[in-house]
């Protein structure tokens, strides 16, 4: 049997960018001496979510390369605890700047990035399509020392389409970092839960808390990071304002076989599913 032990951790951060990583270090040696393999770690886990309710040109000189030292951070840690990270930033990229996962490997290796593809918002909330390029990435998956993973952003977990063809790439367990704050708890919940269902693997979500301001608006994170089970179940969640970390374990050689009796994938019928590559359910006209 092949087991493994995820995590997702909750902060709230402030503009002390060391003090910010000092406490997600403290949560991830927690998460790791309590037995977790793969650690979570919120969106934009080193800086406030300034995305919300700030549009300022100042913030870019907050992105860094992928070599730069959030995710160098990620590397030293992961390497010196034998966990897999999945560590959220800011990137810049020669001339663009994405919201960008680092997946870095047990042993500190970098084995990729993925750079948020469905950007949300504008005024007078959330201003991220002023920050970000969309993604240019496509969803990905990574073998890891534990097990095939797949990693959304935030935004990403509305969409059904990100999750199913992380899972039809392989992906064993599914990890969203978030930063949501709003009054539609349920509904955001619900919608993961139903990704967990729908492909049958275990689902994490880390997301933030604490009260942020800029100066177009203010935000109040609800946490309630969690972790729901291939039968949608919620197996392990936080509270609406901690810092903290969550955990559960999963046999994936059972859920494997779990997926193999629904048989959900033998079943998907890819030729009718022509109307998903057009945006408004058209059915695009044959090649002549």
């Amino acid at each position: 049997m092949t087991s493994i032990t995820v995590a997702a951790t909750q902060m709230s951060c402030t503009w002390d960018h060391d003090a910010n990583l000092e406490k997600a270090a403290g949560l991830i040696r927690s998460a790791a001496g309590s037995g977790a393999q793969v650690v979570l770690l919120q969106e934009s886990f080193a800086w406030p979510m300034f995305m919300f309710g700030d549009w300022k040109g100042d913030h870019f000189a907050l992105a860094e390369p992928v070599d730069g030292p959030t995710v160098s951070f990620a590397r030293e840690l992961a390497a010196d605890l034998g966990v897999v990270l999945i560590a959220n930033f800011f990137e810049r990229a020669n001339t663009a700047h994405f919201n960008t996962n680092a997946i870095v490997d047990a042993d500190g290796s970098l084995l990729g990035t993925y750079r948020k593809s469905h950007i949300p918002g504008g005024p007078p909330s959330c201003y991220e399509k002023m920050y970000t390029n969309p993604g240019d990435t496509g969803f990905r998956v990574w073998d890891t020392a534990f097990g095939r993973i797949g990693a959304g952003i935030c935004w990403d977990q509305w969409f059904p389409e990100s999750a199913r063809i992380m899972a039809l790439q392989g992906a064993e367990v599914l990890f969203y970092p978030s930063a949501i704050g709003s009054d539609c708890h349920t509904h955001w919940q619900t919608v993961m839960r139903g990704h967990a269902g729908a492909n049958l693997m275990p689902l994490v979500c880390s997301n933030r808390v604490g009260f942020e301001e800029g100066d177009l608006g203010s935000t109040t994170f609800w946490g309630r990071s969690f972790i729901a089970d291939p039968r949608t179940e919620v197996v392990a969640e936080a509270d609406d304002h901690s810092d903290m970390f969550v955990s559960a374990s999963f046999d994936l050689e059972e859920i494997r076989a779990l997926r193999d009796e629904w048989a959900v994938f033998r079943d998907r019928r890819p030729e009718l599913y022509a109307p998903l590559l057009t945006s408004d359910g058209t059915t695009p006209l044959p090649p002549r």
